[in-house]
């Protein structure tokens, strides 16, 4: 599953340099798939949904810090843990229940973001 911020997010910016995937934005910050990732022109979403991975997209959330769930990969293939939680000094960085996805969808989702 993703991981999310949670609203005790102190907005101190330690997680976003962490992410190996740019799935995490400033509040307030709009977003791309293409942002650190290799991924450019339509772009198919793991529940079968496109979009253009150039297009700037809404803020998730305006006051604080927020992960991109369809660009989150809880660090699979890259970390042992997510690295945002691992470094987050407040402990807000926890798994988003609302996007339940194994670990093979997981390392699926990577390769698909970093070809």
């Amino acid at each position: 599953m993703a991981i999310k911020i949670t609203d005790e997010c102190i907005n101190c910016g330690a997680c976003e340099p962490e992410c190996p995937n740019n799935a995490i934005y400033e509040g307030g910050v709009e977003w791309a798939m293409a942002d650190g990732t290799t991924v450019k022109g339509p772009y198919v979403l793991m529940d079968g949904a496109t979009m253009d991975a150039d297009q700037r997209n809404a803020p998730i959330s305006v006051d604080t810090y927020y992960i991109v769930p369809n660009k989150c990969t809880e660090c699979q293939g890259f970390h042992e843990e997510p690295q945002c939680a691992a470094v987050c000094p407040v402990d807000c960085c926890v798994p988003d229940e609302m996007y339940q996805e194994t670990v093979d969808e997981l390392l699926a989702k990577k390769e698909k973001l970093h070809i």
